[in-house]
């Protein structure tokens, strides 16, 4: 009878095949996970940034109650305030609301988003406080495109 099973060559070899085959496939898929990311913070940012659009273009029309318009330019005073709505100015007491959430930042795993003021630098970090204009993501990270994150 004949002794059946693996050579200890055979197992080296087929162990050494894995290995390169595993060695390619982490690389990707941290690629695949990066670039899953990366359509995540697209989405939201333009939903976050619609929302600002769409709450600037009712403030100009006159059609929601505005607090403070020299300050505030027509933008909203906070990301809050799209989730909480905005009373119209018809006196009907109704509010509009432009989100329904304030959208996770994927790549910082956060709701804490890096916010400009209309009266703010483009490039600047630090938040003026005035209104919000436009928002960013906090992550230090630069994308697959060389761009980093921030000036998405």
């Amino acid at each position: 009878m004949k002794n059946r099973g693996y050579t200890y060559v055979e197992l080296i070899a087929v162990a050494a095949i894995l290995s390169v085959l595993a060695a390619a496939i982490i690389p990707l898929s941290y690629t695949v996970i990066k670039k899953k990311k990366e359509i995540e913070l697209m989405e939201a940012l333009r939903t976050i940034r619609t929302a600002i659009d769409e709450y600037k273009k009712l403030a100009d029309q006159k059609k929601i109650k505005v607090e403070d318009p020299e300050k505030t330019m027509g933008y909203p005073p906070n990301l809050e305030i799209l989730v909480e709505g905005v009373e119209l100015a018809d006196g009907s007491g109704k509010k509009i609301k432009f989100l329904r959430r304030i959208p996770l930042d994927p790549m910082t795993n956060s709701y804490d988003w890096g916010l400009r003021s209309y009266q703010d630098e483009p490039d600047s970090e630090a938040w003026g406080g005035e209104n919000v204009y436009d928002v960013y993501t906090k992550s230090p990270e630069v994308g697959l495109n060389g761009i980093p994150y921030k000036k998405w």
